[in-house]
Protein backbone atom coordinates (compact mmCIF):
# COMPACT_ATOMS: atom_id res chain seq x y z
CA UNK A 1 0.00 0.00 0.00
CA UNK A 2 1.50 3.22 -1.45
CA UNK A 3 1.30 6.33 1.22
CA UNK A 4 2.05 9.86 0.38
CA UNK A 5 4.41 11.82 2.53
CA UNK A 6 2.02 13.86 5.18
CA UNK A 7 3.05 17.18 3.14
CA UNK A 8 2.34 15.71 -0.09
CA UNK A 9 -1.68 14.92 0.86
CA UNK A 10 -1.88 18.05 2.35
CA UNK A 11 -0.83 19.89 -0.74
CA UNK A 12 -2.85 17.50 -3.02
CA UNK A 13 -5.68 18.79 -0.82
CA UNK A 14 -4.83 22.39 -1.09
CA UNK A 15 -4.87 22.00 -4.73
CA UNK A 16 -8.23 20.31 -5.08
CA UNK A 17 -10.05 22.69 -2.50
CA UNK A 18 -8.95 25.65 -4.64
CA UNK A 19 -10.32 24.03 -7.70
CA UNK A 20 -13.63 23.23 -5.91
CA UNK A 21 -16.51 24.40 -7.59
CA UNK A 22 -14.42 26.80 -10.14
CA UNK A 23 -12.84 24.83 -12.46
CA UNK A 24 -13.18 20.83 -13.86
CA UNK A 25 -10.76 17.86 -12.16
CA UNK A 26 -10.77 14.68 -13.53
CA UNK A 27 -9.17 11.68 -11.92
CA UNK A 28 -8.39 8.45 -12.86
CA UNK A 29 -7.98 5.68 -10.30
CA UNK A 30 -7.80 1.92 -9.86
CA UNK A 31 -8.64 1.98 -6.52
CA UNK A 32 -11.80 2.15 -4.47
CA UNK A 33 -13.25 4.70 -2.45
CA UNK A 34 -12.55 2.92 0.92
CA UNK A 35 -8.56 2.51 -0.07
CA UNK A 36 -7.95 6.11 -0.38
CA UNK A 37 -7.78 6.48 3.29
CA UNK A 38 -4.37 3.95 3.31
CA UNK A 39 -2.86 6.34 0.47
CA UNK A 40 -3.09 9.44 2.09
CA UNK A 41 -2.91 8.60 5.80
CA UNK A 42 -5.65 10.42 7.57
CA UNK A 43 -9.07 9.32 7.61
CA UNK A 44 -9.90 12.92 7.98
CA UNK A 45 -8.04 14.39 5.49
CA UNK A 46 -9.14 11.66 3.10
CA UNK A 47 -12.72 12.23 4.14
CA UNK A 48 -12.22 15.80 3.36
CA UNK A 49 -10.97 15.17 -0.02
CA UNK A 50 -13.57 12.98 -1.15
CA UNK A 51 -16.36 14.84 -0.07
CA UNK A 52 -15.18 18.05 -2.67
CA UNK A 53 -14.57 15.55 -5.16
CA UNK A 54 -17.69 13.61 -4.94
CA UNK A 55 -20.05 16.84 -4.81
CA UNK A 56 -21.69 17.47 -8.03
CA UNK A 57 -19.57 14.80 -9.66
CA UNK A 58 -19.87 12.16 -12.22
CA UNK A 59 -18.10 8.93 -11.34
CA UNK A 60 -17.63 6.69 -14.67
CA UNK A 61 -16.41 2.96 -14.31
CA UNK A 62 -14.70 1.61 -16.83
CA UNK A 63 -14.23 -2.38 -16.20
CA UNK A 64 -12.85 -3.41 -18.98
CA UNK A 65 -10.20 -4.80 -20.35
CA UNK A 66 -6.62 -3.75 -19.86
CA UNK A 67 -5.38 -2.28 -22.60
CA UNK A 68 -1.65 -2.89 -21.32
CA UNK A 69 -2.34 -6.22 -20.74
CA UNK A 70 -3.76 -7.05 -24.25
CA UNK A 71 -1.08 -4.81 -25.89
CA UNK A 72 1.85 -7.05 -24.34
CA UNK A 73 -0.58 -10.73 -25.53
CA UNK A 74 -0.49 -9.08 -28.89
CA UNK A 75 3.00 -8.47 -28.82
CA UNK A 76 3.58 -11.88 -28.15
Amino acid sequence: NMNYPPEGSALLFRVLSERYERLSTIITTNLDFEEWGGVFGSKKLTAALLDRLTHRCHIVEANGESYRFKESVRRK
